[in-house]
């Protein structure tokens, strides 16, 4: 396969309606960007802080992601989907540093997570299939393919997993209602199905890792978060996390916007404090129901040792009628952050954030019910023998995990 750089790209907003957005063009080693005028005037702002509505040519006044606005740097692959798509180009002769940004998007093309979609489409070579997906082999699969031993399944991989981000192996994908079908995801929707997103463990992973983020995912629920609907997919040899997708609605396309891509904070160090998450939050939304639920998931990632919380793992979505909400919660589950230290940090404190900051971010932002959140979610995680139980989580890694829960 011959290299062609991707020097024009043309964006679409593919949700109840598909509306162009406008271009991106490669000139001079800088991303420009346009609106369309049509779009312009329809008054739907998908980056209202980084990159609102105006009539001309615009270019990234930052670098955080390599000159590209954080609302088309949210479409990229990260982790195991950049991986993929690295090892799947080279399959064809082409270095992956060749690679620019907006080739990146081109394979994107018209399945990436939320509701933009860029064209031309490279993806489009890798076609979908409807046969039902086999988790053991796909679980093998995965292991193998990290450990760079067999080239072939490189592709198939590939198309499974759409262009889902983060750094585990994940399959986007169609599961009937049942839970005992699975097909691939990036099709039209199928009758009785709903979009979900399966994740594997990684080589160095626990193999009750699955296992460890369903049994946190109910004690989210317990603790009054906006969860979506989860299941534990069971193989003959481990348990697959699995999550339905909030950028889905049915058929339809939902645009998704994390904090990381809407501040333009570089969710691979530590950049953000919950007392930003809540001022932005509070800012797009003009809603103190989502600033409550942010000071929820503050408090739930706190108390229950999830230190992964970076700004990538906290998102927004727009509504059909043009409003901002805070997304369901995600990636949430037992974890170390960098240098063991919370990624997102409480009133400035990342080492060993605790009640007191919680308490104090609450009343900094005038939060009535604070303490009736904090003591909600206290409980549910008080509870997490019980939700371990329910897990098939066993005892040693139930306990180990709880010896790291504030106030434990």
């Amino acid at each position: 396969m011959n290299y062609t750089p991707t020097d024009l790209l043309t964006v679409y907003l593919a949700g109840a309606e598909r509306l162009k957005v406008g271009r991106l063009a490669a000139c001079n080693r800088q991303i420009l960007f346009e609106y369309d005028p049509a779009f312009v005037s329809s008054g739907i702002e998908i980056s209202p802080f980084k990159l609102p509505l105006q009539p001309r040519v615009s270019v990234c006044p930052d670098t955080v992601f390599g000159g590209l606005y954080g609302v088309f740097n949210d479409s990229l692959p990260d982790g195991w989907g950049r991986l993929l798509l690295d090892r799947t180009v080279e399959q064809y002769g082409v270095n992956r540093h060749q690679l620019s940004l907006l080739d990146r998007l081109a394979y994107v093309g018209e399945h990436g997570m939320g509701a933009l979609a860029y064209q031309p489409d490279k993806s489009a070579t890798l076609t979908p299939d409807t046969r039902h997906l086999v988790l053991d082999r796909l679980a093998e699969e995965s292991a193998i393919m990290l450990a760079g031993e067999n080239e072939e399944v490189f592709e198939e991989l590939l198309r499974l997993n759409g262009s889902s981000a983060g750094a585990r192996p994940k399959i986007v994908a169609q599961v009937s209602a049942d839970r005992k079908k699975i097909i691939h995801g990036e099709q039209a929707l199928q009758p009785g199905h709903s979009h979900w997103l399966i994740k594997f463990a990684m080589e160095q992973e626990a193999r009750d890792v699955g296992r460890v983020e369903y049994a946190y995912s109910l004690m989210a629920r317990d603790a009054g978060l906006d969860m979506p609907e989860a299941h534990l997919f069971k193989t003959k040899k481990r348990a697959c996390f699995g999550t339905q997708r909030f950028d889905r609605q049915g058929g339809q396309r939902v645009h998704v916007h994390s904090l990381s891509g809407l501040i333009h904070a570089d969710h691979r160090t530590p950049s953000v404090d919950y007392d930003t998450v809540l001022r932005v939050t509070l800012l797009l939304t003009q809603n103190m129901v989502a600033v409550e639920r942010a000071y929820a998931l503050a408090c739930f990632n706190v108390l229950a040792h999830n230190r992964d919380d970076h700004a990538k793992n906290i998102s927004f979505l727009l509504t059909d009628r043009n409003e901002w909400t805070l997304a369901p919660v995600y990636d949430l589950t037992f974890s170390f952050g960098p240098g063991g230290e919370q990624s997102t940090v409480v009133m400035g404190e990342g080492r060993s954030p605790g009640i007191a900051q919680l308490t104090a971010l609450g009343k900094k932002h005038g939060l009535k019910k604070a303490s009736e959140i904090l003591r909600r979610v206290q409980g549910a995680i008080s509870r997490w023998g019980v939700h371990a139980d329910e897990a098939g989580l066993g005892d040693r890694s139930a306990k180990s995990i709880a010896a790291y829960f504030v106030g434990s």
